[in-house]
């Protein structure tokens, strides 16, 4: 008996986007462009295909000739990946209070790696040397989880950007205290982006160890990586990869859309697009009375504080989160394909929804 003939169909109105997150974007066409070249044939599987073997000279030139990448299936597989690689079991990993990892990755770093996150509460979402000596010591009593690793975030959870500098200061602090630095870089081409430098400027070039790039945040259909940048701070990859599920037997295809965003500048300009978006957005609710911008809008995140009921009205035609909702604090984000009318329309609303 034949099965059913059935007709794919567009479940959605592709004119809508919200200002929700980079997340609910599609993939650039230049990725899904790249896809389709690597498809067809056979390519040997778990990353052995000419794909992934071109990738990592990619991701030399941006990293470094040291540099080696894992592709991963998602961000919280390669942060957690990440941190196994530079701890050890009865390690602990200090974190901004904030970071993503700590309130957005249902507890995964530390079920899933068994590894204790040490927070610490910092006032824009940014460690530094003083704040992370807060949480800096008792290597020796066996009583407390031993600090092995700093993992800051680039841009932070509340869209700040680290100088580099900054990540300097960071590194040299906790490399002098035996630690090591891991970057998770989910949104990491915005801030490069605004930052107006390579990755490298704040990434192998002032000591971070290893990071987790992003690629589904910034037009890859799916897919991240794990850089591994000193190779002398990691151990054994390839196994937590395996253990941790984020080996895809067709890694290509992963492979294939970090290349098409990072062999030349499609990274640099849907991430230089998304931020002007939002520096748009963040311009026009300046000039609003009720509502106030929370912190500085350095890449493509705007976080806001308005009344309440004006959030859930203006809900009701753009989706977006509340960040604190008790508070009255929402998050707005503009990807690769938010558009001018996007954010015009959207901040139209907005008044409307405030003169009510």
């Amino acid at each position: 008996m034949n099965p059913p003939k059935t007709d794919a169909r567009r479940h959605h109105d592709a004119g809508v986007r919200g200002f929700a997150s980079d997340n609910y974007a599609g993939a650039h066409p230049e990725v899904m462009a790249a896809l389709a070249l690597a498809n067809g044939g056979h390519q040997i599987a778990y990353g052995e295909d000419d794909y992934t073997a071109h990738l990592q000279q990619v991701i030399r030139g941006h990293f470094g000739p040291t540099a080696e990448a894992f592709p991963v299936f998602n961000g919280t597989g390669a942060n957690v990946v990440a941190l196994q690689a530079v701890a050890d079991r009865w390690g602990a990993v200090i974190c901004a209070e904030s970071a993503h990892i700590n309130v957005d990755e249902g507890g995964a770093p530390e079920r899933m790696a068994g590894l204790k996150l040490l927070t610490v509460p910092t006032p824009d979402g940014k460690l530094t040397p003083e704040l992370i000596d807060k949480q800096a010591f008792g290597w020796d009593d066996e009583h407390r989880a031993m600090p092995q690793v700093v993992s800051i975030a680039q841009n932070t959870e509340l869209g700040t950007l680290y100088t580099p500098d900054e990540i300097r200061a960071i590194c040299d602090h906790a490399h002098r205290l035996g630690m090591k630095v891991h970057l998770d870089g989910s949104r990491i081409a915005n801030a490069a982006a605004a930052l107006d430098v390579p990755m490298r400027t704040f990434t192998n070039a002032v000591g971070v160890d290893i990071l987790s790039l992003g690629g589904t945040k910034n037009g890859a259909l799916f897919g991240e990586a794990v850089v591994v940048i000193n190779q002398d701070a990691v151990r054994h990859m390839k196994h937590l990869r395996k253990m941790s599920m984020q080996l895809a037997s067709k890694m290509r295809f992963v492979s294939v859309q970090l290349e098409a965003l990072l062999a030349k500048d499609l990274w640099l300009r849907n991430a230089r697009h998304a931020n002007e978006m939002a520096q748009r957005l963040a311009e026009g609710v300046r000039s609003l009375h009720g509502v106030e911008i929370l912190y500085p809008v350095q890449a493509n995140a705007v976080f806001a504080r308005l009344p309440h009921d004006v959030s859930e009205r203006l809900q009701k035609r753009y989706r977006f989160y509340f960040w604190d909702e008790a508070a009255g604090d929402v998050r707005w984000m503009c990807a690769f394909d938010t558009r001018e009318e996007d954010v015009d329309g959207f901040l139209a609303a907005l008044k409307e929804e405030l003169a009510r």
